[in-house]
């Protein structure tokens, strides 16, 4: 892939990138930042599912839980692991 960039934030990459910082190459400075917005995306995008549920909550939007907490929490755990 191919960027243009401005002088400007050419300038950023490279004052970010390099010998002295964080990151060895420019590319991995694009990469971390790109991780990063992905990251806050996903919890923005949790955050909301999260408000979702409790707002059904709050409106009675809600059906009794008949099923085993433990054995599910078991299976994610196990999931997890693999």
């Amino acid at each position: 892939m191919r960027v243009s960039l401005t002088d400007e934030l050419h300038a950023f990459l490279d004052e970010n990138s390099g010998k002295g910082t964080l990151f060895a190459t420019p590319g991995e400075f694009v990469l971390a930042l790109i991780r990063e917005k992905k990251e806050r995306m996903d919890a923005e995008s949790l955050r909301q599912a999260i408000l979702a549920g409790f707002d059904d909550a709050i409106h009675g939007r809600t059906l009794p839980f008949r099923g085993d907490l433990r054995t599910m929490l078991g299976k994610h755990r196990a999931v997890r692991k693999n």
